[in-house]
């Protein structure tokens, strides 16, 4: 077996020139004769190249050496990724994984051999994306989005690799779109005056206990659909949050929570007071329901007992938010609103962590760091106070 470097010049998707290595292996004649030659690469620098050829002469002559495939990447995402991905994360993941390699990865590159996959191919996509990869407009998708979208192929080369089915993930060389901006995204809050206005606002609706459990607990919305009454410890007035119902196109799941670990929140007595009434409305709606009712066991669901749709509860939300009068936020913002009205009251950061469910104290700092500087000016006068005189 012999094999040989080749050097090819790509044009990049901003006019210039990428430069790329490959190794050129020369596999015995075919049974009628036949020249063979196969391609590998493509490498960064001819040194690359040069290692690669060695260990593929080695592997051709201990008996391991693999052939490059000519499996594409739309036989190789649909056959192979999805079916060994789909066990490995959650059901919402696969979803937002499948969605956006058919919408915005399969259908402009999908027919290419994974082995001709090249960083200005993937570079090209990526501009073709930011231009107008919006399927409902001719306007283009968020560098943000497509960097999401890279991540995505990223994975999807790195199992591909794994496998034995290329050399080396050529996403790893390709350059998605920088982000427009650094700036933290601007959150939504209510004050504590117009929180009250909008429980008092929202007194006797069916779901009452509901958006009083998310105000005062800043659980997320999956979070308060999946709670169940064996959650509840009614005796300790606490809670453990241990699943999410999340959608998954038009169906309702049960997830884990999105920090995948189950937590517990403490509750005041207003809220216990609120779940109660809520249980005690269940049980009427049981009896009113009879032999059709679904028992799900879960807090907040139909009348029926089945499983409320999250567009829904926010759908609802968003309507009894318009009828208030009141700015208008999303229901997540509530989430948002728990965690600036807790920081301003001085609740330590950890505890504001756990009880969002945050993997560190760094991120909820670091998200909700527009409440700080209005308290660093509270903080030196509180201070003054204990060490200087009047």
């Amino acid at each position: 077996m012999q094999g040989h470097i080749r050097k090819r010049v790509h044009k990049t998707v901003d006019g210039g020139q990428s430069v790329n290595w490959y190794v050129v292996i020369d596999l015995p004649h075919s049974a009628d004769g036949k020249r063979r030659q196969k391609w590998h690469g493509a490498f960064r620098t001819r040194k690359e190249a040069e290692a690669a050829r060695a260990k593929m002469i080695h592997e051709f002559n201990s008996g391991t050496y693999v052939e490059p495939t000519t499996i594409t990447l739309n036989e190789w995402v649909r056959s192979h990724w999805f079916p060994m991905v789909k066990g490995r994360v959650k059901p919402s993941t696969f979803d937002s994984y499948r969605r956006n390699l058919e919408l915005h990865v399969l259908p402009h590159i999908g027919s290419q051999q994974l082995r001709q996959l090249n960083p200005t191919i993937l570079d090209r996509l990526y501009a073709d994306l930011v231009s107008n990869g919006h399927r409902k407009s001719s306007e283009g998708l968020s560098p943000k989005t497509v960097r999401y979208v890279h991540a995505i192929l990223h994975k999807v080369l790195a199992d591909a690799m794994d496998a034995g089915l290329v050399g080396i993930n050529m996403a790893e060389r390709a350059k998605p779109p920088r982000p427009r901006s650094t700036r933290p995204n601007e959150i939504s809050f209510w004050e504590p005056h117009q929180l009250r206005a909008f429980l008092e606002s929202v007194r006797d609706h069916r779901l009452e206990a509901a958006w009083h459990l998310a105000a005062m607990t800043g659980m997320r919305r999956g979070e308060v659909l999946g709670l169940r009454w064996k959650d509840i410890d009614f005796d300790n007035a606490r809670i453990s949050v241990r699943q999410a119902l999340v959608s998954v196109g038009y169906q309702v799941i049960t997830s884990s929570p999105k920090s995948h670990q189950a937590r517990v929140i403490d509750l005041d007595q207003r809220t216990m007071n609120e779940l109660q009434a809520n249980q005690q409305r269940q049980s009427q709606e049981r009896k009113e329901w009879g032999a059709d009712y679904q028992e799900r066991g879960l807090v907040f669901c139909r009348e029926d007992g089945s499983p409320i749709h999250p567009h829904s509860l926010s759908q609802t939300f968003e309507r009894l938010v318009s009828k208030s009068g009141l700015p208008r936020i999303r229901l997540h913002d509530l989430r948002h609103t728990h965690a600036t009205i807790a920081i301003k009251a001085g609740v330590p950061v950890k505890v504001i962590s756990e009880r969002l469910g945050h993997e560190t104290p760094a991120f909820t700092l670091k998200q909700y760091a527009h409440v700080i500087p209005g308290m660093q000016a509270e903080a030196a006068q509180s201070i003054a106070r204990f060490v200087l005189p009047e």
